[in-house]
């Protein structure tokens, strides 16, 4: 900033090369400043206003006060209080020495606004990693889902698992409770009736997918496990997608009466599902034929048939026909 008086004489200077005949703007390119600043500098208006021009803040502590401050903040008394619980205090002891946003804003400055407390930093779950599937029996999720009974606050758990290539459902069971030896029976009778092991298992965070009995019976086989991040429902969208379309389903019963009428609906849902529901994100074809490969013959006799009409009434198809190709790549948590 210029000092006042260098700020006189240089108004001085500019008047005195103005009276000799030079231009105002000229002389003002010459020592460095606007034709405004002069004519502000002439009125007596000497503070330096331009953007980025260093300013006295009235209200700003001094360094001698932010160091006071800093230090009553760190006091062992105060180890365990917020900025806002340490002005509270001070404010009853006839103190004030800032505002809890200063206190904050020093403490950032001086790299000290750590959590005062012993309790586990909070951590960020990274992204799962991203999985695919050209297959069936590569990538399985699972999950359970709570069926309401007739008597309130009594419910039935079904366990669910399904593969994300064919969308098929390759294993389920209806129980009264969660558990993970119940999760780990499931998944014996699945893979071993398929005579096939997956890949990778996903599930969410939940008591039953992450027990250690799962866990050991599935490393075991080795296979990979992967969860979801926590409160995360998106990182397991082929299951919650299929519960969404179990219970939206007209003939969803509101209540199941007992767990033999749960178990006996829920396995004819299933088998319909499979074997009649044609699914659009397979190309309409039942995951049931996704699953053996049947899709790929259905979908060349869809391409010759669209073919043939195409040819005999190219005036309906102006761009030609579509293009009807089975899907190859599934992916989970499919990476940006």
């Amino acid at each position: 900033m210029i000092a006042w008086d260098k700020k006189k004489l240089l108004v001085q200077y500019i008047q005195e090369a103005a009276e000799a005949g030079a231009r105002l703007k000229k002389a003002c390119e010459v020592v460095g400043i606007s034709l405004h600043s002069f004519l502000r500098w002439k009125r007596g208006n000497l503070t330096d206003r331009r953007k980025g021009a260093p300013k006295r803040i009235p209200r700003k502590l001094t360094e001698g006060e932010r160091e006071i401050f800093y230090a009553v903040a760190n006091e062992a008394r105060f180890r365990d209080n917020t900025p806002q619980q340490i002005v509270e205090t001070l404010l009853e002891e006839r103190t004030y020495l800032g505002s809890s946003s200063t206190l904050y804003r020093l403490l950032r400055e001086k790299k000290a606004n750590a959590p005062r407390r012993e309790s586990r930093n909070p951590r960020r779950s990274g992204r799962p990693q991203e999985l695919v599937a050209t297959g069936p029996n590569q990538i399985w999720c699972w999950d359970i889902t709570w069926l309401r009974s007739t008597v309130r606050g009594r419910f039935f758990f079904a366990y669910v698992i399904i593969d994300i290539f064919s969308r098929k459902i390759v294993g389920w069971t209806i129980h009264e409770y969660e558990s993970p030896e119940l999760a780990r029976d499931l998944f014996n009778r699945t893979i071993f009736g398929f005579e096939k092991k997956p890949y990778f298992v996903h599930a969410d965070n939940g008591g039953p997918m992450k027990g250690v009995t799962l866990q050991a019976f599935l490393t075991s086989l080795s296979v990979g496990l992967s969860y979801s991040r926590p409160r995360v429902s998106n990182d397991n969208p082929f299951i919650e997608s299929w519960f969404r379309t179990l219970k939206y389903h007209v003939t969803f019963p509101k209540a199941f009466e007992n767990l033999s009428g749960a178990r006996e609906w829920f396995a004819s849902f299933v088998h319909s599902y499979n074997t009649k529901h044609r699914h659009s994100a397979i190309g309409y074809v039942t995951p049931e034929q996704k699953h053996i490969g049947e899709d790929v013959l259905l979908l060349a006799l869809r391409q010759e048939t669209i073919n043939e009409a195409a040819s005999l009434f190219p005036e309906r198809f102006v761009r030609g026909p579509r293009k009807i190709n089975p899907v190859t790549h599934v992916f989970l948590n499919k990476s940006a």
